[in-house]
């Protein structure tokens, strides 16, 4: 899909593109239409649900973790044996550049967060990642510009040193949304299934174990609290992580157990959305989401068997 969007995109130099702008995460699907948003107070939504909105809000977010999604993107491909594309090393080699540069700025993170924006852990982590599939594709393509791998390793370290010890809250026994909070959110079952930390770790027993015990409601996981949070429903990409985390945990009957309740909520077509509802028994949120159905496949996937992971060698 990253090479998709790239070569469609029709720039032959990657590296200039990046290093004068920055990356848009939602992008129009025909050319000239604009990016932006806009709300409409004179129209209705479904139910009466105000406001009603054009666009995207999140088109002029800074969102770090993108960067770390787009390096793993192309680490996977290599791993997969998929063809090599000339402008793949230009690629990794401007967004890690940019990377370098950004992967201490606060950012509004993976939930597009509309207050002001923070430290959030998992976005750290996707800096991490970035940087940590950057040096690992380096090594099998000879990438020129790795020549200070160094300089990024001892960036590594760094970053990862500082997400254990300011993303971490010892009196939770859990990773938490940002730095120096005590909010817990459930993008943090992704540490382990990027391979920030071994499932294994007891940082990240803890985490699993808060989730379960705080965000999990009748049988789905929800983003964040009620109490930390907008009331809305569980998220259905966060059970599918959860699912993955307890299958890695060797608990598989109950990864499997939260995998076909999600299969149980797709419609007579079966798509899904973004939120299930519990108390409405309706889905919520957008819809179809190719989020929801991205982890669903993950999940699948990985109760299979053994298959191309990410954070895995």
């Amino acid at each position: 899909m990253v090479r998709m969007t790239a070569s469609r995109a029709g720039s032959p130099s990657p590296s200039r593109n990046i290093s004068r702008t920055r990356a848009y995460v939602p992008l129009p699907a025909a050319a000239g239409c604009p990016i932006g948003h806009r709300e409409v107070p004179w129209l209705p939504g479904y139910e009466g649900a105000t406001p009603v909105r054009f666009g995207n809000p999140a088109a002029d977010q800074f969102q770090l973790d993108i960067y770390g999604e787009v390096l793993d993107s192309l680490y996977l491909c290599e791993q997969a044996g998929l063809d090599d594309r000339a402008w793949d090393v230009a690629l990794a080699s401007a967004i890690v550049a940019h990377l370098e540069k950004m992967c201490e700025c606060p950012d509004q993170g993976i939930w597009e967060s509309r207050g002001p924006p923070q430290g959030f852990t998992y976005s750290k982590v996707m800096a991490w990642v970035g940087i940590d599939r950057f040096l690992k594709l380096a090594q099998i393509r000879e990438i020129p510009s790795a020549a200070g791998s160094y300089r990024l390793k001892r960036l590594q370290a760094e970053l990862h040193a500082k997400i254990c010890r300011d993303g971490f809250n010892a009196a939770r026994s859990s990773f938490v949304q940002s730095f120096g909070s005590d909010v817990l959110d459930a993008s943090l079952l992704l540490l382990p299934l990027v391979g920030f930390l071994p499932i294994n770790d007891t940082r990240i027993t803890g985490t699993i174990a808060a989730i379960e015990r705080e965000l999990v409601e009748d049988g789905l996981v929800r983003r964040w609290s009620r109490a930390d949070g907008p009331d809305e429903g569980t998220f259905i990409a966060c059970t599918c992580w959860l699912a993955d985390c307890l299958e890695m945990q060797r608990r598989t009957a109950e990864a499997r157990a939260y995998f076909e309740r999600v299969l149980a909520l797709r419609n007579d077509v079966g798509l899904l959305s973004e939120e299930w509802h519990v108390r409405q028994r309706r889905m919520m949120g957008n819809f179809p989401q190719a989020l929801s159905h991205l982890a669903l496949i993950n999940t699948a996937l990985r109760l299979c068997g053994p298959v191309l992971q990410r954070g895995r060698e």
